[in-house]
């Protein structure tokens, strides 16, 4: 993970392509967010999927209830233990979504050219002629040629298990549609989108509150994924009520753009929010197609130069049922982390997919083939223009560090750090080396106990590109600028060798309080 590969801009032997990969201890600098379900929530295939280089856990309550959820949770933490992986929890809201309701969960065959009826559940059986669903509004949403789609757990573009609707006339509350394409639905939700339409639903609606106050909050989770975010209000009214919630007021919340509302309110909602998610399954939908990739792009450009994890969904859809991703979806994984998103989410590919944990090490692999040819040095010139001058006191640290270790071809960065901020300022600048932050845990007081804060910083930073954390123990001095082995410095060196990013003779990168000072210091290891 150094900076002596080549770069894309420079000229590249093509045999040297078919060179093998050096297998390094960090699968990629760019994380990986796996969606847990009936296909990864074992014990064994979740320590499988730790191992392969996931470190975020996603938890979709699209679907299952709380108790399925904390089984897979219980699951997770034995394997953390077993495989000695850190990884976070992510809560994922349902939010406005509409969904079709298939209790008896029949197949339904729909075809070509027939219309079919969109009617508020109360009870009626899903069939090719109806199609019950969880939102009584639609109808006074929709107007005749209007473009509604249909798809299991989500749309997929596959002209077999996804449908594409047009708006035929309004009755009362019911919607008739004509079906433009043939497709079987098999399950027991499918998720119903309308294209460019507002729907009047709450973005965290009662029953996402009910989940976040009984299973997020015992269960502390690192980030909320608030789904359909469209208005920087939305992330106010989350937060707000995460504040409420004792532990989860530390939980980040990552604004989930779905559609073009969102999209149109992005910049204050990015503002707003902790990161960001780009969902392009809906996204795709609600945009046409050749605008995809200029959002992708923009979206990636704003979250990097405010700092702010970026993460992008959708990428490798066909290793839902197949071993080998598409080409295509190779090249997408790839320009995703060469436009500077942090991490790659997982969802059927890993929830209901026949090959979670190949999914994972096949991303991992395109992540850190692409790594190793982003053009640093030109994004570093790039942040350091766009944030200007005078720059904050932790911004020209950061900054100074990364130029540091770039020019002394440092192995690895060590940054100390209480509240994440200022690893996250180092990550910002996207340094060709691992950053090992170290979080120093605090004593605080409730006034009835004491306790150590440090592990939700530790945990969060493992959505970060380039960011790997390490929580030290509070008996070790932080500030200690020697190497004995009192120093939490010693540890986190040898931390480094044993994990095999710092050998003998390396030059490491040291971002360290000293008093009421902030020190960049180069150490030059010895045998």
């Amino acid at each position: 993970m150094h900076s002596t590969n080549l770069l894309l801009e420079e000229p590249i032997r093509m045999v040297s392509i078919l060179e093998p990969s050096k297998p390094n201890f960090f699968p990629a600098m760019t994380k990986i967010v796996g969606t847990l379900g009936p296909k990864s929530r074992s014990v064994e295939a979740i320590s499988a999927c730790l191992k392969a280089g996931m470190s975020v856990a996603r938890f979709d309550f699209s679907w299952g209830d709380a108790a399925y959820h904390q089984e897979t949770l219980e699951n997770l933490k034995i394997a953390i233990k077993a495989t000695k992986k850190l990884c976070a929890v992510m809560l994922d809201t349902v939010g406005p979504e509409l969904q079709v309701v298939n209790k008896s969960e029949v197949t339904i065959s729909l075809e070509e050219n027939e219309s079919v009826v969109l009617t508020p559940h109360k009870g009626q059986e899903a069939s090719s002629k109806l199609l019950p669903i969880n939102f009584s509004g639609l109808a006074k949403a929709v107007k005749p040629g209007a473009t509604i789609f249909v798809g299991q757990y989500l749309f997929t573009g596959s002209e077999t298990t996804s449908v594409w609707l047009e708006v035929s006339e309004v009755q009362g509350d019911d919607v008739v549609c004509v079906i433009k394409n043939s497709a079987t639905l098999a399950g027991s939700l499918f998720t119903l989108h309308c294209s460019q339409i507002h729907i009047d639903m709450p973005t965290l609606s009662d029953e996402d509150k009910d989940v976040m106050k009984k299973w997020g909050a015992p269960n502390k989770i690192d980030f909320l994924s608030l789904s359909y975010t469209r208005h920087a209000e939305d992330v106010r009214q989350a937060r707000e009520f995460l504040s409420k919630l004792g532990d989860l007021s530390q939980t980040l919340i990552f604004a989930k753009i779905e559609n073009v509302e969102g999209l149109n309110h992005f910049d204050e909602i990015l503002e707003e929010a902790d990161g960001i998610i780009l969902s392009r399954g809906n996204l795709g939908i609600d945009l046409p197609p050749e605008k995809v990739f200029l959002f992708q792009k923009s979206a990636l450009h704003k979250c990097n130069m405010a700092g702010k994890p970026a993460v992008v969904t959708r990428v490798v859809d066909s290793m839902t049922d197949n071993l080998r991703p598409t080409r295509a979806e190779a090249t997408d994984v790839a320009n995703a982390v060469l436009d500077g998103s942090d991490a790659i989410l997982l969802g059927a590919e890993t929830l209901r997919g026949l090959y979670p944990v190949e999914t994972i090490s096949t991303v991992g692999r395109i992540c850190a083939e692409a790594e190793k040819v982003f053009n640093q040095d030109l994004y570093f010139k790039r942040t350091v223009k766009y944030v200007g001058e005078p720059m904050t006191h932790l911004e020209s640290i950061a900054s100074s560090a990364v130029r540091a270790a770039i020019k002394v071809k440092a192995s690895v960065i060590i940054c100390f750090t209480s509240s994440g901020r200022a690893a996250r300022l180092i990550a910002k600048y996207r340094p060709t080396m691992p950053v090992l932050s170290v979080v120093i845990p605090r004593l605080k007081t409730n006034q009835l106990k004491w306790s150590f804060t440090g592990a939700f910083e530790a945990r969060q930073s493992l959505i970060v590109r380039g960011l790997f954390p390490m929580l030290a123990d509070p008996r070790h001095p932080a500030e200690s600028t020697s190497t004995t082995n009192e120093s939490v410095l010693k540890v986190a060196l040898d931390h480094g060798k044993a994990s095999g990013v710092i050998k003998s003779h390396d030059r490491v990168v040291v971002c360290q309080k000293v008093g009421d000072s902030s020190v960049v210091k180069i150490i030059e290891l010895d045998d």
